[in-house]
């Protein structure tokens, strides 16, 4: 039997039309999906076009580029002797100071948020570390590779205008700006993997100025006989003997006998490879 008191149940509101239901009390009119590869990559692309070291690193690298083959091509056109190599060798000097910049890029583009801190926003908007790497590496590589590219292929078209020397053949063109395009993206990615196994910036570019410039400036300096094979090695196997191997030079050393065609290539995408999996493993297993 009802009292005149006793309280009656109240109506119970409809259920919303999204979602499954109320969570915590609260549904967001958002829909909720789980975030892709694809996600990543617009965040790491948004982060790296819109810091200042992209813009001065890479306006460095095209003012050295652009501006040393130029000037090499203007003293070969007015000096009297004969232009014997490929014209477009003469792009070498800008393309080697160039990797410094595409070095320095690379190590800024994570080792960056772990100075600022902003590596524990990274990683909170995207959990899976795996994929925080991919989407870096892969929005480095595309837009260091398309950049050097279009730059090589421009210095090029320059250096043949203003030497007014025969065209190159089409492998001669493909080598000079695709090859070396591949060769100094896949370096940049070297320098990633190095920043994300430092963490610190000015550590991770001096050890990548080293692995660049160190094994050619050491064999200089080993004059005694008993090294001779180690000098050779070091001479054949330098990152700008290898840069030299796609204009068809012989290299620093001279002799031929290092990395030829495509090796220089292979070489360098094993060696990062190593070196990316290793800052995969150290990204996942270590904390911020």
């Amino acid at each position: 039997m009802t009292t005149p008191y006793q309280q009656q149940p109240a109506p119970q509101p409809p259920a919303p039309p999204w979602g499954t239901g109320p969570v915590g009390g609260y549904v967001s009119p958002i829909p909720v999906r789980r975030a892709t590869l694809g996600d990543a990559v617009a965040s790491e692309w948004t982060k790296l076009r819109s810091v200042r070291s992209t813009m001065w690193t890479l306006g460095v690298m095209l003012v050295l580029m652009v501006g040393i083959g130029t000037l090499t091509a203007l003293v070969v056109s007015t000096s009297t002797d004969t232009l014997n190599d490929d014209v477009l060798t003469l792009g070498f000097f800008g393309v080697l100071l160039g990797s410094i910049c595409v070095i320095t890029l690379g190590v800024l583009t994570i080792s960056s948020e772990y100075t600022t801190g902003m590596i524990r926003t990274t990683l909170t908007a995207c959990p899976s570390r795996v994929r925080v790497l991919g989407a870096k590496s892969l929005v480095f590589f595309l837009l260091i590779f398309v950049l050097t590219v279009v730059t090589t292929a421009l210095v090029g078209a320059l250096q043949v205008a203003i030497t007014d020397a025969p065209s190159p053949s089409g492998e001669a063109w493909f080598r000079s700006t695709v090859g070396v395009s591949l060769y100094l993206a896949t370096l940049g990615l070297l320098a990633l993997a190095v920043g994300a196994l430092i963490r610190h910036s000015a550590g991770a570019i001096t050890i990548m100025i080293g692995v660049v410039l160190m094994p050619l400036v050491l064999a200089m300096f080993m004059f005694a006989d008993s090294l001779s094979t180690l000098r050779d090695g070091l001479f054949d196997y330098s990152i700008p003997n290898q840069l030299a191997v796609f204009y068809d030079n012989a290299g620093v050393s001279g002799d031929g006998a290092g990395p030829s065609g495509w090796e220089p290539l292979w070489i360098m995408i094993g060696v990062t490879a190593v070196a990316m999996t290793g800052a995969f493993f150290a990204l996942d297993r270590r904390d911020v």
